[in-house]
């Protein structure tokens, strides 16, 4: 069981539509890059950029450096927590 202060970290690190977006395009297109996550959502990739920054902080993401590019996939914990709201 996690501790409060670990669940604080993943609900923080959600706590936020354009991050919850991410997250569910991210689970259908594993390995996609911030470019590509700017043009699926229609979102400026500076903004993009700093929200799957915190959702890897949040450890709800994985990055993953190719050339000049950085792959985002899901972790465990970003599993878990799209499966818990699904169910919320």
């Amino acid at each position: 069981m996690k501790t409060p202060k670990q669940l604080e970290r993943h609900f923080k690190g959600a706590a936020n539509y354009r991050r919850i977006a991410i997250l569910r395009v991210v689970e259908q297109n594993d390995g996609i890059t911030v470019e590509k996550l700017a043009g699926v959502l229609g979102a400026n990739m500076k903004t993009i950029s700093q929200h799957t920054r915190s959702l890897v902080q949040a450890g709800l993401l994985n990055k993953q450096y190719r050339g000049r590019q950085v792959a985002h996939s899901l972790s465990p914990y970003g599993r878990s927590f799209l499966r818990f709201m699904r169910t919320f």
